[in-house]
């Protein structure tokens, strides 16, 4: 198959990149390695500093990749190698099987619904279940099931709920081969595993009480789902007890800026979002009391120093200390932490804290593409203050926070500039 462009990753940035160059006449293959697009973007509440809805914003992209004549998409697949000869990358992708037909499942959820299956769900981070053949989430693009055999129970309850037949046990992996003139790199970050910070006590398994780890310890973007208007909850609830949290504490710079992590990286957005985080949760719990523990607040975007003082205004704490550890008394979070602006020793008892968790690198394709990283795992392109965006293969760009950690903003502005590059070079070549 002859594309003109393969981007890779279907975050808001891959989505972007694709829109702009479909829209400019060029075929363009978009391969996602999830079940559907839209990335980290779509498991947010909202934005800063307007607080728009983050999936107003990002749906109607991804509705608009899945029917523009010339973005065609390839979900739940991956990169296994790419080969330039001549002007031409010759690229080969995996599909992986879902165990569903593709163009027989109707999204309808019958499946689902008989499964007798329960795991964590990965979308919501865990804080509620899905089954073993499922839908992964409720605006997926595409809309279809997607069956884990690793859990699976064999029972066949999916296959004679299905009214299309579209369960399919024996499916296997297919490797396709592709032929491309450009590439766009959307791949996006990593999160930072908040279980490896051992003194703030977090565990992954929301089910676990004792005295070290506790439930209600949780990271940003299990928040983000919490304060969703898709939230799994029918309120804002604490996952340990499913109590509405009365005081809630934000610790920022969880494996950032944090040498004995090997991260001193700072990841840029984690002020602002759990700023956004704090004002979301006072809404939603009026009587609530929210805390910040910070190093520093960088607020440095526009509007983003006002969105800090006016939430600072409304009543949100913030505590200047690096918090030293969590620790768990009768079921509460504590927080211990020297106030640098008192010098004073603080315990304060929580109904949940929330870990600012930073943004980490995603290199896995460096050696598949031949491009650079620098120590960290970020995409270095060759001039990174005159092209931010090249790399130093001819053909190949990058974009969004496969360079470095960036908001949402300057995301998609570097997916327009990646895809108006790749352009400017397809014209080169010829098309």
């Amino acid at each position: 198959m002859k594309y003109d462009v393969l981007v890779i990753g279907g975050g808001i940035a891959g989505i972007e990149a694709s829109l702009t160059l479909g829209d400019a006449g060029f075929e363009v293959l978009l391969v996602e390695k999830d079940p559907s697009i839209g990335g980290h973007m779509i498991q947010l509440s909202k934005v800063f500093p307007t607080t728009d809805c983050a999936g107003c914003i990002t749906t109607p992209k991804m509705a608009a990749a899945a029917s523009h004549p010339k973005v065609h998409l390839m979900t739940y697949s991956e990169v296994k190698e790419v080969q330039k000869t001549g002007k031409e990358f010759r690229v080969k992708v995996l599909k992986k099987p879902r165990y569903v037909e593709e163009d027989l499942c109707i999204g309808c959820g019958r499946c689902e619904e008989v499964c007798p299956v329960l795991v964590p769900r990965e979308f919501d981070y865990g804080i509620v279940g899905r089954k073993a053949v499922y839908i992964p989430f409720e605006m997926a693009v595409p809309k279809k099931a997607v069956l884990d055999l690793e859990h699976c129970m064999m029972c066949g309850r999916c296959e004679r709920a299905c009214p299309k037949d579209a369960i399919n046990f024996l499916q296997e992996p297919e490797e396709v081969e592709i032929t491309v003139k450009a590439i766009i790199v959307a791949t996006g970050y990593n999160l930072f595993p908040p279980e490896k910070k051992k003194e703030y006590s977090y565990t992954g398994n929301l089910t676990l009480i004792h005295t070290n780890l506790n439930p209600n310890i949780i990271h940003s973007m299990q928040m983000e789902r919490l304060l969703a208007p898709s939230r799994p909850y029918h309120a804002l609830l604490r996952p340990g007890d499913g109590k509405v949290p009365e005081r809630v504490a934000w610790v920022l710079c969880t494996g950032s800026r944090d040498k004995s992590l090997g991260n001193p990286l700072c990841s840029r957005v984690c002020c602002m979002y759990s700023v956004k985080q704090a004002l979301l949760y006072t809404s939603a719990i009026p009587f609530g009391e929210a805390a910040i523990y910070y190093m520093d607040i960088r607020a440095f975007g526009k509007g983003f120093e006002e969105f800090y003082t006016m939430v600072r205004d409304l009543g949100v704490y913030f505590i200047r200390g690096k918090v030293a550890r969590i620790e768990s008394r009768n079921g509460n979070p504590v927080v211990i932490v020297e106030d640098t602006e008192t010098g004073e020793i603080r315990e304060d008892e929580y109904d949940m804290v929330v870990l600012s968790i930073g943004l980490l690198s995603n290199p896995e394709l460096s050696e598949i593409l031949g491009i650079d990283t620098n120590s960290y795992g970020f995409y270095v392109p060759p001039e990174e203050n005159a092209n931010p965006v090249a790399t130093k293969v001819d053909g190949i760009f990058v974009a969004g926070t496969a360079t470095c950690p960036k908001d949402i903003p300057d995301t998609v502005a570097e997916a327009a500039a990646a895809a108006a590059q790749c352009i400017a070079y397809l014209k080169e070549v010829g098309t």
